[in-house]
């Protein structure tokens, strides 16, 4: 068995990550996607998005029988083991971490992102194959590949260009290298990719490039230094249920997808996976967004990663700063403005989903929501124990000016639909959240603020929300004012502190979400019926379901609420990474992945959970002990 002639699943894949780019790995040993030197760089290797000319980078034991595979215990290490019929061999894969910001004396060579495979023979012996076949910018480019020894390559083109070395000798195939051989128990074989600059302090252009060779020791020493880090990172965390393992796999994951030069977090590590197989809805999620900036520092700081949490409002404030009105949905990874949506016509897409698209023009859009989620994240990371800075507060009062002057307005909602612009009613609550959090964040540290007037504006708020976004008569809140459709963002209201879960109307609403917007197992979509300018479908979404989690959790209905978690849970893929959606019809993994707000759904409903449930044992032991039993 080799790498099937046909795209995997999403979900045979697995994440590592160095926290400036990252890579994944299929259950056969192949790399479909990877990215350097940063995350939403131009992939170097991308066949997920095109089968034929998206590039790889494969190691593995030919015509193996079976495979397994795991992260090493509190790591973002992967381990892959084949079977085959004359022996088994186990697949390692890592990128080494690196200090940040570097030590001053770190060398050039020190500086550059790697991707290291290690092959070993465990038992009997194994025939190997190796193919590294680069292809730059997406596939669209072949790059000018050569030999530079025996067991060395470079690979160059555009302003893209890669070094390879390898233990066992090359051949120059195919605009790419190959290698081949065999191990007996006990014997490996590592490969070292290292992504090079076009240009080196005094060195030569690429052609003349010359590629370093890479030792067993010193390969060695990268993975226990890199384990190393994991581990200790790891150590960090403070949360001890019983489901430790999948949280703190969650966690790790958005470890992974954190940008460590400047503290975001990515959305998702990939582009244009879709959310309906052969569809058109495929974006580009390598950016942050403001969405995630509460949900985030929340899940952070409950686990005990304050210096994560820190960082992620440090980027936060350092991308958002200047006038309110220009503040956007979503940034580039160092707070990057402009994020010009292009498509890449020359790629067929992962299964035939076209267009691929690389940026996102959603950035552009109006959305009312990101004011109130800066102000709960600033409000968030008060409660935890963080400072607010004097001038940061001077421009979260601009935040709330501009939310007084123009929350009555259209936008274009939490989903960035692109069918004009609604009164949608969770954009309107979170308006609500904005003059809440600011009245909150000034009693509390006795900042300077017209708190009479945002107490004004926040009744006001709550008195047009309940008048004209829920209906009477379908008994529920429903998407926008004069719509008569349901909208998974609802579920956010008791979330949010807007209205109590067990309030009538908000409880009608989740039972009308219960039997109109889920699938047969119980997952929610985001809306039915609504014509959002776009085409094609969608499955369900994984973080709506963790929102109707928490609400079934605040209704007091522990038992069903477990059950649905347990339901969440068993969409993670064999190595515990979510999607961002499901197919409802074959319960495969949709959207790009792994995707991190399900893991902080995951993370927040684990802990709610537990939570909860601690409280019910202990409210049942008192009943009982009352009773005498």
């Amino acid at each position: 068995m080799t790498h099937p002639e046909t795209y995997p699943p999403i979900g045979d894949y697995g994440l590592i990550s160095d926290m400036h780019s990252c890579a994944l790995v299929s259950k056969a040993g192949s790399i479909d996607w990877c990215c350097f030197p940063r995350f939403d760089s131009p992939a170097i290797f991308s066949r997920i998005l095109d089968w034929k000319k998206g590039g790889y980078f494969q190691v593995v034991p030919q015509e193996f029988r079976s495979v397994s595979r795991r992260y090493l215990p509190e790591t973002n290490i992967l381990e892959t083991t084949f079977t085959t019929d004359t022996g088994v061999a186990r697949l390692t894969d890592f990128m080494p971490v690196h200090p940040h910001p570097a030590p001053a004396d770190a060398t050039e060579e020190s500086r550059r992102r790697q991707l290291i495979r290690i092959l070993e023979c465990m038992s009997g012996n194994v025939r190997f194959i190796v193919e590294c076949r680069p292809r730059f910018d997406y596939g669209t480019m072949v790059p000018h590949a050569v030999l530079k020894g025996p067991h060395s390559g470079f690979a160059h083109g555009g302003i893209d260009a890669l070094s390879f070395y390898c233990s066992a000798p090359l051949q120059q195939v195919e605009d790419g290298f190959h290698a081949e051989g065999q191990l007996q128990a006990g014997e490996k074989l590592y490969a070292v990719l290292t992504g090079q600059p076009r240009f080196s302090v005094g060195r030569r252009p690429f052609a003349s490039h010359d590629v370093d060779e890479v030792n067993e020791d010193e390969v060695s020493r990268r993975l226990d230094d890199t384990r190393r880090f994991w581990e200790e990172w790891s150590s960090l965390c403070t949360y001890d249920g019983d489901d430790r393992d999948e949280v703190l796999r969650s966690a790790l994951t958005i470890k992974a997808l954190t940008y460590a030069p400047s503290g975001a977090l990515l959305a998702a590590a990939t582009t244009s996976l879709p959310e309906e197989i052969g569809g058109s809805r495929n974006w580009d999620y390598r950016f942050t967004w403001i969405r995630d900036a509460s949900f985030a520092l929340y899940s952070l700081f409950i686990l005990g990663y304050t210096a994560e949490a820190r960082a992620f409002k440090d980027w936060l404030e350092w991308s958002t700063a200047g006038r309110a009105r220009d503040l956007q949905i979503m940034y580039g990874l160092g707070g990057e403005r402009r994020l010009t949506e292009t498509e890449l016509p020359e790629l067929d897409g992962y299964r035939g989903s076209r267009p691929v698209r690389t940026g996102n023009r959603a950035y552009s859009q109006f959305q009312l929501d990101i004011y109130g989620e800066v102000l709960d994240s600033a409000h968030l990371y008060r409660k935890f124990g963080g400072e607010m800075d004097p001038e940061y507060w001077e421009y979260l009062q601009r935040v709330v000016a501009f939310v007084i002057d123009h929350w009555r307005e259209p936008d274009e909602g939490i989903w960035e639909t692109r069918g004009g612009r609604q009164h949608f009613v969770s954009s309107k609550v979170w308006c609500w959240v904005a003059l809440d959090r600011a009245i909150k964040a000034a009693r509390a540290l006795h900042l300077p603020g017209d708190i009479e007037r945002w107490r004004k504006v926040r009744r006001e708020i709550k008195t047009d929300v309940l008048a004209k976004g829920y209906d009477a008569e379908r008994g529920a809140f429903v998407q926008a004012y004069g719509s008569k459709l349901l909208d998974a963002s609802n579920l956010l209201l008791p979330l949010v502190g807007f209205i109590r879960a067990d309030d009538p109307r908000m409880r009608s609403t989740i039972e009308a979400i219960e039997r109109e917007l889920t699938s047969p197992q119980g997952f929610v979509y985001r809306y039915k019926g609504f014509s959002d300018g776009l085409e094609g479908g969608e499955g369900v979404f994984l973080m709506c379901t963790f929102w109707l989690a928490d609400n079934l959790i605040a209704l007091g209905e522990i038992d069903r609420a477990r059950e649905l978690f347990e339901k969440l849970r068993g969409c993670a893929n064999d190595l515990g990474l979510f999607s961002e959606e499901i197919d409802p019809d074959t319960g495969g993994m949709l959207g790009n992945f792994p995707q991190a707000f399900s893991h902080l759904g995951f993370i927040n409903t684990a802990v709610h959970l537990r939570q909860a449930e601690a409280q019910e044992a202990g409210t049942k032991r008192g009943e009982a002990k009352k009773s005498g039993l």
